[in-house]
């Protein structure tokens, strides 16, 4: 297995793929815990206020008013956005950062044949 389809390990992990101009990292474990956390917020039994906002915001508007802002900006309150890195984790993300990131050479376009 290659160091690339290895995640930097944590309780969520991270991987760091290259491209040629750089690096993407993949934080697809992130991405499901917030779409868990805004189920659970549209889904809250006792607060409806974040359901309410999406049908609010389903319903025609009239021009210059956006009532998703308010569902948006109360689903990014309660939404997870922070990702621990522990122990030894934090330098070796570093590390594939550095690796991934080193300078190398681009290939060139290949002529139409």
């Amino acid at each position: 297995m290659s160091d690339e389809q290895k995640p930097v390990t944590g309780p969520i992990p991270i991987y760091v793929r290259t491209i040629p101009t750089g690096v993407v990292l993949d934080l697809e474990a992130l991405t499901r815990l917030v779409i868990g956390d805004v189920i659970n917020e549209l889904l809250h039994a006792e607060d409806t206020t974040a359901w309410d906002l999406l049908h609010e915001a389903a319903e025609p508007v009239g021009e210059g008013q956006f009532p998703g802002e308010l569902l948006e900006q109360r689903l990014v309150e309660r939404a997870s956005s922070r990702v621990p890195l522990y122990g030894p984790a934090a330098l070796e993300m570093s590390w594939k950062l550095r690796e991934a990131s080193a300078t190398r050479p681009v290939p060139g376009q290949r002529g139409a044949a």
